[in-house]
């Protein structure tokens, strides 16, 4: 059967437990145990002792993913990331972006620390000391004790609990007098990936003036991110205490666009940059990449490729500035200036669907597809890519060629301003004719003077062409001025290109009895000279 309590006893029972509460000696005992169930406080420093639950030293909580986590390892949980307008995928792949959190910030002691560690009320025992490699400084009557990996908070509740085998209440402080040299990793998409010793700038400890190193001074002492790079995904993975990591991803397209200096992290000693490698490309935020002051330097020259439909494909050094050549082209390093480096497109090129190839740090390779009709058309300057060293820029073929487009394109700076093309035989100044690129043959023949008419076969030449795969071809084109650009009898020409302009049938009859002729009258004139006659 059920036991159940009157309200006349709850009600008695609420009053006994009110004037037991009223006591003043029960009060306090009460006050003391719940007390107990706080954290206790640092008789070195006056503060509350972390509780024992895991938690992020960010006060965020941090989710699990999919993924195996080393022990210690603190992650964010991974969301989706929408693809831009203007974007296209490069290779496939499984990242996703994680909001980012704020990292611990604490200074962790380690070899090569100055330190001030004050024992107070006994003097004897306060002093300077150097931290070694290991970690452990060796202090009076309690010897060695590590702190290696510790904040000086943490070091002298160490400390503290150590001493109070033999002080009643010891109270000790730790200071950092003069911090060492730090000491990171940058990897992934920057240029000159490795280890890096960053020094303080300013005063150094307990001086104010001080200024630790951020993210951004380590990626411009690594010369720069690459353009492969995807900026908005950047990891900094940094050692908590003695067992656990902690990893923070920065978005640096974030501190560009809106000056979230908060993306700019200070650095501390033992951390590790990663630089991941885009998964997509967006032509316009590429150009923002490369004007950034953490980008690899604009000036730097750089090695690329250019192969397919160019007046002369091979390996060709591209930078900024001025001076010509093939060294340089004034202007961006982009691959408009890569194109006229290699001497301009050929009338064959497929400007819609060139190719950049671009090598990253990870061993693959990016794919970008560049419409350069659309930059002549529309004005699209953003299709006119940065490249950087060990890009390889393809040009198609094209399937089909328009004459009214190759008339345009022969307008453009993608073109060379002249090509130089060969009339041989009988026109009036045969040799070497520099012409406009897309020209025809017809414009060829003209511009070495026209057919020789006394001697030349005017219905028919012959056009060799030396092709990209090297073989050498040579076929008769039939000759008609009144003709517009046609393949069959008035095609466009290609740099280096040879017109044979032959004799006609009368001229060579002439010159073969000539032939006959010309021995006869060189043996005369031999008589002439021997013995006088005629």
């Amino acid at each position: 059967m059920p036991i159940t309590v009157s309200e006349s006893k709850v009600n008695m029972l609420n009053t006994g437990l009110l004037k037991f509460l009223t006591q003043p000696v029960m009060g306090v005992a009460l006050l003391t145990a719940v007390s107990a169930a706080v954290p206790s406080a640092s008789l070195a420093q006056g503060q509350l002792v972390p509780p024992t639950q895991p938690a992020s030293p960010t006060g965020q909580q941090v989710f699990p993913t999919g993924q195996q986590v080393a022990p210690g390892t603190q992650q964010v949980f991974p969301t989706g990331q929408q693809v831009a307008p203007g974007t296209q995928p490069i290779f496939p792949t499984g990242q996703q972006v994680a909001p980012s959190v704020p990292i611990d910030t604490n200074y962790s002691l380690g070899g090569g620390d100055l330190i001030r560690v004050n024992v107070f009320e006994v003097p004897e025992y306060t002093g300077e000391y150097q931290i070694p490699p290991g970690g452990s400084i060796n202090l009076p009557l309690i010897g060695s004790v590590s702190v290696l990996g510790l904040t000086t908070e943490q070091a002298a509740d160490e400390i503290a609990n150590r001493y109070s085998r033999f002080l009643k209440r010891p109270l000790i402080s730790v200071n950092l007098l003069s911090p060492r040299p730090i000491n990171i990793l940058v990897a992934g998409e920057v240029t000159r990936p490795g280890s890096y010793t960053l020094n303080l700038q300013g005063g150094a400890g307990q001086n104010p003036g001080v200024q630790y190193p951020t993210v951004l001074a380590a990626l411009t002492t690594a010369q720069g991110v690459t353009l492969a790079a995807d900026v908005t995904q950047v990891q900094l993975r940094r050692r908590i205490g003695r067992s656990s990591e902690q990893v923070v991803n920065l978005n640096l397209k974030e501190l560009i666009q809106t000056g979230r200096i908060d993306q700019d992290i200070t650095l501390r000693d033992g951390d590790t940059i990663v630089v991941p490698t885009a998964t997509t490309f967006n032509v316009a935020e590429a150009r923002n990449l490369f004007s950034a002051n953490f980008a690899a330097s604009p000036t730097t020259p750089r090695t690329v490729a250019i192969i397919g439909e160019v007046n002369r494909p091979g390996s060709y050094l591209v930078g900024q500035g001025g001076g010509g050549g093939e060294e340089g082209a004034g202007g961006l390093p982009t691959v408009m200036r890569a194109l006229q480096v290699a001497g301009g497109i050929t009338s064959q090129a497929d400007v819609r669907n060139l190719q950049l190839r671009r090598p990253t740090r990870t061993g693959s390779q990016q794919n970008i597809n560049i419409d350069l009709w659309q930059l002549l058309q529309s004005g699209d300057i953003d299709q006119d890519i940065i490249v950087q060293d060990g890009d390889t820029i393809v040009i198609p073929t094209a399937t089909e060629v328009n004459t009214a487009e190759a008339t345009q394109l022969a307008a453009t700076t993608l073109s060379p301003a002249t090509i130089q093309v060969g009339v041989v035989g009988e026109v009036q100044r045969p040799g070497a004719v520099d012409i406009k690129p897309n020209s025809s043959l017809n414009q060829a023949i003209l511009a070495a003077g026209g057919f020789n008419n006394a001697r030349a076969r005017t219905t028919t030449v012959d056009l060799v062409r030396l092709n990209p795969n090297g073989s050498v071809t040579k076929r008769e084109v039939k000759v008609d001025f009144a003709q517009g650009i046609n393949e069959e009898t008035n095609p466009i020409l290609r740099n280096n290109d040879v017109v044979i302009v032959n004799r006609s049938g009368l001229a060579s009859v002439g010159d073969s009895v000539g032939t006959v002729i010309n021995p006869l009258g060189g043996l005369l004139g031999v008589f002439r000279a021997l013995f006088g006659l005629f």
